[in-house]
């Protein structure tokens, strides 16, 4: 219970710890004060941990040191049980990027990389709170999360969990992020430290890297994690020159502990744990969700001398030291609340909302008139799109469809699909003997089996979609002509399918398979055992002549309408990447049809990351909305029909093609040569890349339209001890409110023999104008934002001498300029 003597709250003094670290670092340009000089990280953790340190058998101690099988489960991640003789409470662990993710309803909100095009550290703290209160209502103590792996490939199948592709902005909202989450009271836990930046080999990739890059890019976010006091951190699955991060002494202890001082506990992410005494001795103290290495294995290991019991007592003084300043060695944690689920979907309408992206207006097709006829196209705008797969599912309250949102606010709406995501009935006709392939149940501990053929008319590309009701791994046998279409994927990838195509609507699960079929009859054979629970399952198809026909619907829709809303979607997933930029299926297709028909059509993207776009000019609008959480139907329609402004700015550069980003043509970049990664472009990623190469993209970092505009003028910047003063006036000159974010941009020091970049985010600010209203606005730049990593000296030197500085709306579209001088 919380301290009836004091005015402040364990939870007040939480918020407020993390405020100081915050502030602590900011006046230093971003490095907070090394912990070691302040508490000692690993020569004492309190009297209560070294006290309950010293009556640990080493039996509990190990036990606290891996995850173990929760006996009362809730749906979350990991369980650690404690050690109830001395009253060390069992600490459970949550995903969580985008809302607590267990077996019972929580907040569904937007997409991190949604949160983050609102360039708001105030709104990425309340959406940390969000989380924090709702973990702790659901029984959680520790959120895995937040990711601040930067986006570095458009491929990445995670790159909605995180940020985006600046280390700047990645800084700042993560640092916010975890105030708020740790502010409630729940342990945070950064990840995956470091160099996770793709899922295409995660597990054994060796990512190669130089120092400079490494510090300047990747790390600057994990450093203002530890800043912020995050907990716990998470180490990365892959490799980083040559050695497992989760057994990396340059990243665990030199580092994370010597170099920022961090005093919390390293888990490793889900089984990537490779060691036990080469683990442990480099700086890791928990391995999940099981302890294969750090269970047994590390018992004997002490036990025979190859492990010096000093090291185990590190790691459990780590966690300990975490669970007392959280509260929950003495019973000083706050109670549990209640969920608030409205203030939870507040939130999450808000985020949705100033995240929203308007890439293209033209004509004044945005905002739409009330009354308008509209089309509505596409299956993501009959059913939301709610988040990606993987780690980032929730089970949300609720989430309504779009199409019901705009019928809600206009006149006449039709509604035609597009493109299918689950596919049509296979025709009676099409198989013999008869099969009703649309609802086959069998019973419990039967096997129900199939033996006939498919008659296909004519040569054609078939998608086979297998809709059933059990667990993956007992799903229906398919094979066409002898071969499996639906093989069980190897590892956990029957788990990380996708966030949207892999579950019907009516809660079946779903895989797909193609094949291009000639015309003639196939054998098909299908075995289905019913199990304990018995299994329903059907399997239907998409072809050439469906899609042909799904088209078809939607233009007539189209032609018939003022305006067009036609839905697409990308759906990633943690575990694999994406194959190309384009819209997959047949949505390029019906994109060109549609807006042929009527060249009034705004698209709504629905997708994780950048998107190539051979279709942009024959659009009216593009508004990106990414996966926008639970209330993502109602922000899409407030920004459609001009409620809110489109306060989002693109946090990552869209290519124009595949054939046109900093990855592109080397395989040795992306994804790996013989199991090795080059990060070759070095300090150049992201706008730096465009900029160095002078490649034009098809959105800029930074890009953003306002259903108003803006006059930047009145540029002056001064620099001092503590970095640089940047002030300019930013006025709305058309007649609508609108929100600008004006982005700080500077140029290389000339002092420097080191490699940099033609221009980097400085520093930005989200500004809300009434019409005709001006602000004046300063933006400081960080010391650290000016230095640069030197491998020679092994630390940062600053870059001194008269510095270029840009204000602008993008990386692209810079307005002002001036130069400054830069001193010591």
């Amino acid at each position: 219970m919380p301290d009836t003597a004091s005015p402040v709250s364990r939870r007040s003094a939480l918020r407020l710890l993390g405020g100081a670290i915050a502030v602590a670092a900011a006046a230093t340009g971003g490095s907070a004060p090394p912990v070691h000089a302040l508490t000692g990280a690993d020569r004492g953790a309190g009297p209560r941990v070294e006290a309950l340190l010293a009556r640990l058998t080493l039996d509990e101690k190990i036990s606290l040191l891996h995850g173990a099988t929760d006996p009362d489960p809730l749906g979350q991640a990991g369980y650690v049980p404690g050690v109830k003789r001395l009253g060390i409470p069992p600490l459970r662990l949550a995903d969580g990027p985008a809302g607590v993710r267990v077996t019972r309803h929580a907040t569904a909100l937007p997409a991190p990389v949604l949160l983050a095009a609102a360039f708001d550290p105030e709104l990425a703290r309340r959406y940390g709170r969000v989380i924090g209160h709702e973990g702790r209502a659901l029984g959680q103590d520790v959120l895995l999360s937040p990711m601040v792996n930067l986006i570095r490939t458009p491929y990445a199948g995670r790159n909605f969990e995180t940020f985006g592709e600046d280390p700047l902005l990645a800084a700042d909202l993560v640092a916010a992020e975890i105030e708020g989450i740790q502010g409630e009271g729940l342990v945070a836990t950064v990840k995956h430290y470091a160099m996770n930046n793709q899922e295409k080999d995660r597990m054994s990739v060796d990512v190669r890297v130089g120092e400079q890059p490494l510090h300047e890019l990747e790390l600057r976010g994990f450093e203002a994690a530890v800043g912020a006091g995050t907990g716990a951190v998470m180490g990365a699955y892959n490799k980083v020159n040559g050695t497992f991060a989760c057994e990396n002494k340059t990243l665990l202890t030199d580092i994370l502990r010597d170099r920022w001082g961090f005093d919390g506990w390293v888990m490793t992410d889900w089984f990537a744990a490779h060691s036990t005494k080469r683990a442990l001795t480099a700086g890791l103290d928990m391995e999940m969700p099981d302890g294969t290495h750090f269970g047994t294995a590390l018992r004997s290991a002490v036990t025979n001398g190859s492990v010096p019991e000093r090291y185990v007592d590190r790691a459990v003084r780590r966690v300990l030291r975490v669970m007392d300043r959280f509260g929950l060695l003495d019973g000083s944690a706050p109670p549990r609340p209640e969920r608030d689920a409205a203030a939870g979907a507040g939130v999450a309408l808000e985020v949705a909302k100033a995240g929203a992206t308007l890439l293209r207006n033209e004509r004044g097709t945005l905002p739409l008139p009330g009354g308008a006829s509209i089309a509505v196209i596409g299956p993501t705008g009959e059913r939301p799109f709610v988040s990606g797969g993987g780690s980032a599912h929730v089970v949300p309250d609720h989430a309504d469809s779009p199409l019901d949102a705009i019928k809600s606010r206009a006149g006449t709406v039709t509604y035609a699909l597009g493109e299918d995501l689950f596919g049509k009935p296979i025709p009676n006709a099409a198989l013999s003997p008869a099969l009703d392939g649309e609802e086959q149940r069998v019973t419990a501990g039967k096997t129900w089996a199939y033996d006939g053929t498919l008659t296909v008319p004519d040569a054609d590309e078939w998608t086979f979609v297998l809709h059933f009701s059990s667990a993956p791994t007992a799903r229906p046998n398919v094979l066409l002509d002898g071969e499996e279409l639906f093989p069980l994927a190897p590892g956990y990838g029957e788990y990380f399918s996708g966030g949207l195509v892999s579950a019907a609507p009516d809660g079946l699960t779903v895989r797909r398979a193609t094949r291009k079929l000639t015309e003639g009859t196939h054998t098909l054979q299908i075995t289905a055992a019913g199990g304990d629970t018995g299994q329903l399952f059907r399997l239907r198809r998409i072809t050439g002549a469906t899609r042909a026909q799904d088209v078809a619907s939607a233009v007539r829709a189209a032609r018939t309408a003022r305006h067009v809303v036609l839905f697409a979607y990308e759906d990633a997933t943690e575990g694999q990447d994406r194959t190309t930029l384009a819209l997959p299926g047949n949505q390029e297709r019906l994109i060109d049809a549609v807006t042929a028909a009527n060249p009034r059509t705004t698209v709504v993207l629905n997708t994780s990351s950048s998107t190539s776009m051979p279709w942009l000019e024959r659009t009216g609008a593009v508004l990106q909305m990414y996966y926008p959480g639970q209330e993502g139907a109602a922000a899409t329609a407030a920004v459609l029909f001009g409620d809110c402004d489109p306060g989002g700015r693109l946090t990552q550069t869209f290519p124009t093609d595949d054939d046109h980003h900093p990855l592109a043509g080397d395989p040795r970049r992306y994804p790996g040569v013989d199991g090795t990664e080059q990060y070759s472009e070095g300090i150049h990623a992201g706008y730096r890349w465009y900029d160095a190469e002078n490649v034009r993209p098809l959105f800029p970092f930074g890009h953003g339209l306002s259903y108003t505009s803006f006059a930047y003028e009145d540029l002056s910047a001064r620099g001092h001890r503590g970095g640089l003063d940047v002030s300019f006036t930013v006025r709305n000159t058309g007649r609508r409110t609108g929100v600008a974010v004006p982005q700080v941009y500077v140029g290389p020091s000339p002092d420097l023999r080191l490699d940099q970049a033609v221009r980097v985010l400085g520093g930005y600010r989200r500004l809300t104008l009434r019409p005709g209203q001006r602000s004046r606005v300063t933006v400081r730049v960080a010391a650290r934002t000016l230095s640069s990593w030197d491998p020679q000296r092994h630390d940062w030197v600053p870059g001194t001498g008269r510095r270029r500085v840009w204000v602008g709306a993008s990386a692209r579209d810079l307005r002002l300029r001036t130069s400054v001088e830069v001193g010591r």
